[in-house]
């Protein structure tokens, strides 16, 4: 039996997917002109308990986690620590915005979200960047 948990727990390890999160915004950017992707930045705050709670849950699935890592550079940032660009106006947490690699933001939205609906909110990202690009907003 003790074989079977701990074969059971290398498993898991193995199969488990990680976010590669950074906190520095203008390097992310550069790092996404190079993958060709968008960034998601995710804003929290060290006192947020529904920060925890996404944390802990939703950027815990394996379906969140394969779609962010196969279209974003990940940025994590405390607002009440990190320097992001002033446009970044939080005043709620989470805060969740989505940002081409030249720094223009596709989406946004606030609050904690369970992985079905946060996986929608990664569909409408795609919308809504197909939208600006039509009406020349983001080039």
């Amino acid at each position: 039996m003790k074989h079977l948990f701990l074969m059971l727990v290398l498993i898991s390890i193995l199969w488990s997917a990680e976010l590669d999160w950074s906190n520095d915004y203008e390097a992310s950017l550069e790092v996404a002109k190079k993958e060709n992707k968008h960034l998601y930045v995710l804003v929290t705050s060290s006192t947020c308990r529904w920060c925890r709670k996404f944390e802990s849950t939703t950027l815990q699935n394996e379906k969140v986690l394969k779609m962010l890592n196969e279209k974003y550079v990940l940025v994590h940032a405390d607002r009440d620590i990190d320097d992001l660009p002033s446009w970044f106006n939080v005043k709620r947490v989470p805060k969740h915005y989505f940002v081409t690699s030249k720094g223009e933001e596709i989406y946004s939205f606030v609050g904690y979200w369970d992985e079905l609906d946060f996986r929608s909110f990664l569909g409408d990202v795609d919308k809504e960047y197909e939208k600006k690009i039509k009406q020349g907003i983001i080039k």
